[in-house]
């Protein structure tokens, strides 16, 4: 675990392989549209609907990573979970980084995306890398700042992880959730530009207070539709209660969430999600990341004796 936090740190892109799971492996890979080769690419992709052929009834998907474009899945972070053994692939999640605009500054989002999970490994605990992994290894390469992700889903079990993982949720039926100006121009923004990223036509209605997609399954993301009883459920009723009342499930609603990744998101993930077995390795790693990330630059910054990248020397250093 120590060395992939450190290849975390060192890569400018992440492309990177680590046990998770007795007889598991997962991949991390960003931007496979820019890094990878034509075949290298194409195999992915393939990898990818292995799994969705394994998880839909009937059917295909056709956007986002599944496109198999190269601008597509230059937007991209995936996780992949494949046996160990055998390379077979067995689950993955797709998150899209999209470029926004937030009070005049550039704001990257990250979107939770697809996950799906061969039925065969279901139950093997693998939310925990599915969901939140990846997410938390920008949030410490970030320097803990906190990031704004979306996810758009009618599931409520998938609701329900949203609104416990990360802070400030909306739209959410827990108490205190508010629509702020930022949840507002974020949505506005996704919902004008980047409706390919969760294959969701131009002709689906957004109502902006309530931040539901209407009749959301026409752009791709037909395969996905599903009833309120075909939808996975949370253990707390208060989430299948919502989307209930929420979503019209006959027409093929979604809600649009936006919430941020922050320290008390992080601790929720690292002591609520993450097994026991693997939480030491977790927290200590990224405590070394973060001291590589926050205390080695003021270090350097400090030393006027030597160059450091940009960073020019304060005076020449003489001969001895």
């Amino acid at each position: 675990m120590l060395g992939f936090w450190l290849k975390a740190l060192r890569r400018p892109t992440l492309d990177l392989t680590l046990a998770t799971a007795p007889g598991l492996t997962t991949r991390i890979i960003e931007r496979p549209g820019v890094v990878l080769d034509d075949a290298e690419l194409a195999a992915l992709v393939e990898q990818l609907r292995t799994v969705a052929g394994r998880t839909l009834a009937q059917g295909a998907l056709t956007y986002g990573v599944f496109s198999g474009e190269r601008e597509r899945l230059s937007q991209s972070i995936v996780t992949l979970i494949s046996e160990t053994a055998t390379g077979r692939p067995v689950a993955f999640n797709a998150l899209a980084q999209m470029q926004l605009q937030l009070n005049g500054e550039p704001e990257q989002v990250t979107h939770l995306g697809l996950v799906m999970v061969d039925p065969e490994v279901r139950g093997r605990g693998l939310s925990w890398v599915l969901y939140g992994l990846t997410v938390l290894v920008l949030f410490v390469r970030g320097g803990l700042r906190p990031r704004w992700i979306s996810n758009v889903t009618q599931v409520p079990s998938v609701v329900g992880m949203v609104c416990e993982t990360f802070s400030d949720v909306y739209p959410s039926p827990d108490a205190g959730s508010r629509q702020s100006f930022a949840h507002l121009t974020l949505a506005r923004q996704i919902m004008r530009g980047h409706r390919h990223v969760f294959g969701v036509g131009e002709e689906a209605g957004f109502e902006e207070a309530r931040s539901v997609i209407t009749d959301a399954y026409t752009g791709g993301s037909d395969d996905l539709k599903k009833s309120f009883e075909q939808a996975a459920q949370h253990r707390d009723a208060s989430y299948n209660a919502f989307c209930r009342e929420t979503l019209d499930y006959e027409r093929g609603d979604d809600v649009l969430q936006l919430g941020r990744m922050d320290l008390a998101a992080a601790r929720r993930y690292l002591l609520g999600q993450v097994p026991r077995s693997s939480l030491p390795g977790l927290i200590g790693a990224s405590a070394f990341l973060l001291l590589q990330r926050l205390v080695l630059p003021l270090l350097h910054w400090l030393d006027d004796g030597r160059r450091c990248g940009t960073l020019r020397p304060r005076a020449a250093r003489t001969k001895p």
